[in-house]
């Protein structure tokens, strides 16, 4: 029906006509969208204006009005009628014969009426009471009878809604909140309710009061295509379950779907959870900003006072290379570059997961405006901050969706298109493929110190599902893409086909042990050989655990995870043999062999820093204690530096350069510690070379030369580190997100026959290496060598270590050792 149609059938007829012309255009007319949505609710108007004006006779200061959903001219097919008899007060017995000569032609046809017949200050004080009331005045818009009247109580109730928001809008929040505990989150329901689900049509509603209310407002982007489409799907819904119903339950999804055009219920799934997605993104930086405000609010005055009438300005606090904290959120420093920092947005990620923050919905905007796309494949630092963020627990979910939000997260990885929104048809899975891959993520945070490389775990855990929506076994389709994927952010061939072996079998153990008999000595020989190391075995057992974790709670259970535990030993047991004895020491370098021979000669420490860069790279940046520091051009793509460091063999070396780093702000991404040889005709001295890879944790490096003269400073006794870290610590608080899974110290048995290995597994942190060294060095005992790396934000370090004379520690002295230091890293 064309809108000529409809006026003149809702002119020409009564209710019977009404009906008939409704039937039609429901029936007949264009498919479900704003349009049919808008006659609808103008042939509904025409109607109901027709009864007023043959109802109310010689009434004066009368008028109908339409709020809530009708209010803003949305009338699905079975929507309540929302409506509001306003009168001045006079004539109560002609009000009352108005308002049934009203209602009951719309009972009559079966449409649900939500009805009051109110004066101005009647409706304003149910608005105060009630603030469901309240929301439904805000789309008051009149339909006939005294315009005056209902213009006036539009300018009243928004007026009070503007003076009373700081009081209204926690209150709405709450509301918010209680709703979403009840009902859930739409974007991951398999039978959602599109109406009072978070992310629903009322989170839309409040949206719009929120932004009526000139306190904060919602992105707009995309906001107003996502509440069409889920009006769209409710508006079928309606028709083919001939209900006014706004759940979408499994038995009706592939009717609604085909109606809509759409190939599957899949696809109307996915179609929801995006627009859900949108929703729930803009209510959540909605609601921050509120806060802020009313934050804001309370605390000016205090401020203008302290200030002397002054404007505050908040303070903005580094965490990282173009990146601070500023008000609550981590934005984006006056001096980053995007365009010319292409990991800055990971970086960006990484520091607000890290802090436990949000990430400034303007910065990301910012970021995916103009961020520069990150070579193939990626520099380090753009994976090490991918399994930062990957790894800082709970917060990751928030920054990650503020990623998506604005589509970077498809930039860094296309294949996360696949699975992104895509529903599970498995009541055992509580999530979104894509949620699960996070929410996997998560648990396998927690479960990084069981492990050797944490890195290769948290990024298994973000694609052992890649699979899933492709052709075949979702773990073979994953194997490949896994490959793919960990190619191109930059995992050597070796990690690579760890990571892919890890999504392949990401199955195996938890089937194993519940479905075959692990007595049998073939099963067990099969599990080793398609695992092939213990290291692998490890990987998958702490994956294995996160996966079922993040599945949901009928997935994991006590019983489950002892079972698994017994197949991993057993496994174990096949895959054990000879373990490789302390790694041999690459072969020394001219550069090396020069600073340990003035080392010697000096009895001092010898340094030298060398940037390292991505290939092709501008000409290295070469510095030695004493030179002056060369500048990168333009913004520098450096991994980090290289820092080679030559000192007499003595007591305290390795506490002391951690502590004059740390001093600096300069951050161990990698460090090695070994004795050097000499050459012939030096002898009668030792020389420790320590090969360090740093990165400065914001701003510039520091000079060479006040490196050797802090460190020189360090080992003679007179530069007190412990003060000055803590003194620093004072000064600048570090902001904390959640609670890191606690270190774990171990003694790796058999590792060596030269020396005992301690194994170092905790949060990567300012002074950490500086604290690990103190306590060897108060234990009494040598570090013959170290071998450190920073995954991340893990730390997975080994410590090779010996008695005074040079031997291996005792049992039970290597365990003692082992425990004083765990208490230290966790006091």
């Amino acid at each position: 029906m064309t809108g000529a149609d409809v006026r003149s059938e809702a002119e020409n007829s009564g209710p019977g006509g009404y009906a008939a012309a409704r039937l039609r255009l429901l029936t007949e007319g264009a498919r479900s969208g704003p349009a049919r949505r808008a006659a609808l609710a103008e042939l509904t108007d025409r109607w109901l204006a027709q009864l007023f004006t043959a109802a109310a006779g010689g009434l004066r200061r009368v008028a109908l009005v339409a709020v809530g959903g009708y209010g803003r001219g949305e009338l699905s097919p079975r929507s309540d009628l929302d409506l509001l008899l306003l009168h001045h007060g006079g004539d109560p017995e002609g009000i009352a014969d108005l308002a049934d000569r009203l209602w009951y032609p719309v009972w009559d046809l079966g449409i649900a009426l939500d009805h009051a017949v109110r004066t101005p200050a009647e409706a304003r004080r149910a608005a105060v009471e009630d603030l469901k009331v309240q929301l439904g005045l805000l789309d008051a818009r009149h339909l006939v009878g005294d315009l005056g009247l209902t213009t006036a109580l539009r300018t009243a109730v928004l007026a009070d809604w503007r003076n009373q928001a700081p009081r209204r809008l926690p209150e709405l929040r709450e509301l918010c909140a209680e709703r979403a505990e009840r009902q859930g989150e739409l974007r991951y329901l398999l039978e959602p309710d599109l109406k009072e689900a978070r992310g629903g049509l009322r989170d839309a509603t409040a949206l719009r009061a929120v932004a009526a209310s000139w306190l904060a407002d919602a992105p707009r982007e995309g906001l107003a295509d996502a509440r069409r489409r889920l009006l769209d799907v409710r508006d079928v819904l309606h028709l083919t379950t001939g209900r006014a119903t706004d759940r979408l339950a499994l038995q009706d999804q592939d009717q609604v779907a085909a109606e809509l055009g759409l190939p599957d219920a899949d696809a109307l799934l996915r179609q929801v959870y995006e627009a859900a997605r949108v929703l729930s993104y803009a209510g959540d930086v909605t609601w921050r900003e509120v806060g802020r405000v009313l934050r804001a609010r309370a605390v000016r005055p205090r401020l203008r006072a302290l200030l002397g009438g002054g404007k505050p300005v908040a303070e903005r606090t580094p965490l990282a290379e173009g990146v601070v904290e500023q008000d609550g959120e981590v934005g984006l420093a006056r001096t980053a570059r995007p365009e010319r920092d292409p990991v800055l947005p990971l970086r960006a990620a990484a520091a607000a997961a890290q802090a436990g923050l949000p990430l400034s919905p303007h910065a990301v905007r910012h970021l995916a405006a103009t961020a520069r796309p990150l070579p193939t494949p990626w520099p380090a630092e753009a994976r090490e901050q991918l399994v930062t963020l990957l790894g800082s627990g709970r917060p990751t979910v928030e920054v990650w969706e503020a990623l998506e939000a604005e589509g970077l997260i498809t930039r860094l990885l296309p294949d996360w298109e696949r699975v992104r929104c895509r529903p599970q048809r498995n009541a055992v899975h509580r999530w979104t493929v894509d949620r699960h891959l996070i929410e996997t993520a998560v648990r396998a945070s927690a479960l990084t110190r069981r492990v050797g490389r944490p890195d290769l775990l948290l990024v298994a855990a973000l694609l052992h599902d890649i699979g899933k929506g492709r052709p075949g076994d979702h773990c073979a389709a994953g194997e490949i893409i896994a490959a793919d994927v960990a190619g191109r952010i930059g995992f050597d061939p070796a990690d690579t086909r760890v990571l892919a072996t890890l999504v392949r079998h990401h199955l195996l153990l938890v089937q194993t042990a519940t479905r075959r008999d692990l007595d049998d000595p073939a099963t067990v020989r099969a599990v080793a050989e398609a695992v092939g190391t213990q290291s692998i075995l490890e990987l998958l057992h702490a994956l294995t655990e996160a996966d079922a974790l993040a599945t949901g709670p009928a997935a994991w259970s006590s019983w489950r995870g002892s079972l698994v535990t017994d197949l991993v030993g057993r496994v174990r047991a096949v895959l054990a043999g000879d373990v490789p004895d302390e790694p041999e020491p690459a072969a020394t370098t001219a550069e090396q062999e020069r600073l340990a021979i003035e080392a010697f000669r000096t009895g001092g420490p010898a340094l030298a820093l060398r940037a390292q860069t991505e290939p092709p790279t501008e000409p290295s940046i070469e510095q030695s204690a004493g030179e002056p520091r060369g500048e990168p051009s333009g913004q520098p793509e450096a991994l980090g530096v290289e820092l080679l460091i030559a000192v007499p063999d003595q007591p305290g070396v390795l506490p002391s350069v951690a502590g004059v780093l740390a001093t600096h702000r300069l951050t161990v991404r990698t460090a090695e510690l070994r004795p050097l040889d000499l050459p012939d005709g030096f002898a009668g001295g030792s020389v420790l070379l320590l090969d360090w890879r740093v990165a400065a944790e914001y701003g510039a490096l520091p000079q060479a030369a006040r490196l050797r003269a802090d460190l020189v400073r360090a080992l003679d006794g007179s530069l007190d580190i412990a003060s000055r870290l803590a003194e620093r610590d004072a000064a600048y608080p570090r902001r904390h997100g959640v609670a890191a899974p606690p270190p774990r110290v171990t003694v790796a048995p058999a590792a060596s026959r030269h020396a005992t290995v301690i194994e170092v597994r905790a949060q990567d942190a300012p002074g950490l290496l500086f604290r690990i060294g103190r306590a060897l060095e108060d234990a009494k005992v040598r570090v013959r060598s170290a071998h450190v790396s920073t995954l991340g934000a893990n730390a997975a370090d080994a410590f090779y270590v010996t008695g005074p004379a040079g031997d291996p520690l005792p049992d039970e002295e290597a365990a003692s050792v082992a425990r004083r230091l765990e208490e230290v890293l966790r006091t």
